[in-house]
């Protein structure tokens, strides 16, 4: 809102319009406001929770072998970081730009889910909260809508790369002054990193053809994307400050590469495609980083509020969604590879324990799931009826430990996937 007052300053000439319309300017100012926003909203909302006692129920004492009481402390706090990132985008974003609209949507639509999730766990006392299927069908709609929005939004454009040979050298890599739909992606580590769905349409000849299945191939990876990285966000918030945290390194990663993309001689450097307005996604990244750093304020060990599934079924969306829109949704393995390995250790648990359990033994790969907990679960508390074939480290880690070196290693995947821009 603030910023059309911003280009009305821009038309009459005010001194200093320049500045207020900059990315840079209303990305820092984002970044400043969310995190104030997180903070002091977070206070008296927490106060408000235990006030009305809306607290987690769900924590059993038992499984931490620290003996860290975490009964009755507030959940929902999801709302806070929904809350710190919608108003400075709403104040400070173009929200003519289509992908802003995509993230605000994003924001609203999981964080809907999620709240519907706590509500039933809370208010109804049902542990399990919303029916799985119904988790999945609003993770597939969402999934569905971006896609199509890409695919039919003019303004989800491209300009792709050119190459200018002389005598068989390279001289120089510029963009199209034309803007193109494109159904490209970025692959890491490859000379010529670009893949285009539409070429794995291997059966047809016909470009018309291959531009379809191409986007028919983009909205299903999109749906895949979107499902599996809410869900591994939602299986990392298990310990105070684990998601949040990780989330706010996955953010300013993200920051980065879209600002490099939506910059025309960094672009160009870098040799990746251009993405005509895709700068208004750094000042939402700014709102984001923001707002998970001040939730970190309350949530960092020993919690005084839990994000919920109102804010990890959120984070998950937005980060899968923003990585979607940059067209960088193949370096999500490297950059939420934390998440990655959440998701497959609680599927290699389940499907071997099935597979064993059949057979008549019954045998578990790790001692507990997500990963994380395996990490700071006792030999006492396994399941002496069944065996176990992970069992190292033998000794437990306090969970702030734990928390801190995922954060390392995220730290790396980052940096890692950041490079991936030079290294090929």
């Amino acid at each position: 809102m603030l910023y059309y007052i911003f280009e009305w300053l821009k038309q009459i000439e005010f001194p200093g319009y320049n500045m207020l319309i900059s990315v840079s300017f209303r990305a820092l100012i984002t970044l400043i406001l969310s995190l104030l926003i997180s903070t002091i909203v977070g206070h008296r909302f927490i106060e408000l929770l235990r006030r009305k006692q809306i607290t987690e129920t769900q924590r059993d004492v038992k499984i931490d072998p620290f003996g860290v009481n975490k009964i009755g402390v507030p959940s929902m706090g999801g709302l806070i970081i929904i809350v710190a990132i919608l108003i400075p985008c709403l104040l400070f974003g173009r929200l003519s730009n289509v992908y802003m609209l995509l993230m605000l949507i994003t924001t609203v639509w999981l964080g809907a889910i999620g709240f519907i999730d706590d509500y039933i766990k809370i208010f109804k006392k049902d542990k399990e909260g919303l029916h799985g299927k119904f988790k999945v069908f609003a993770q597939v709609s969402l999934g569905l809508i971006v896609g199509l929005t890409l695919y039919f939004s003019p303004n989800a454009v491209i300009r792709t790369n050119t190459k200018h040979m002389h005598q068989g050298a390279l001289i120089e890599v510029a963009h199209s002054k034309k803007d193109v739909k494109s159904t490209q992606t970025t692959i890491p580590f490859f000379k010529n990193n670009h893949l285009d769905y539409s070429d794995i349409a291997f059966w047809t000849h016909d470009n018309t053809q291959k531009q379809i299945w191409g986007w028919i191939f983009f909205v299903v990876i999109t749906i895949f994307v979107v499902v599996a990285v809410s869900n591994g966000a939602n299986l990392n918030d298990g310990m105070d400050g684990m998601a949040a945290g990780n989330s706010a390194i996955i953010g300013v990663a993200l920051g980065i590469l879209a600002y490099v993309s939506s910059h025309v001689a960094y672009a160009k450097y870098l040799n990746i495609m251009f993405i005509p307005g895709s700068e208004e996604l750094v000042i939402f990244a700014c709102a984001f980083v923001g707002a998970l750093i001040g939730f970190l304020w309350y949530n960092a060990f020993p919690a005084q509020i839990f994000m919920g599934d109102t804010g990890s079924l959120t984070i998950g969306g937005i980060i899968a969604v923003y990585a979607l829109s940059i067209h960088k949704e193949l370096l999500i393995p490297i950059l939420c590879g934390i998440f990655l390995v959440e998701n497959l250790s609680v599927i290699i648990q389940v499907q071997y324990y099935k597979y064993t359990k059949k057979r008549g033994k019954p045998v578990r790969v790790f001692k507990r799931t997500p990963i994380h907990d395996h990490f700071r679960t006792t030999p006492n508390l396994l399941d002496p009826s069944c065996k176990f074939i992970v069992t190292k480290p033998a000794q437990v880690f306090h969970e702030a430990k734990i928390t801190i070196r995922f954060w390392i290693v995220t730290i790396i995947l980052a940096a890692i996937t950041i490079i991936t821009l030079k290294i090929r």
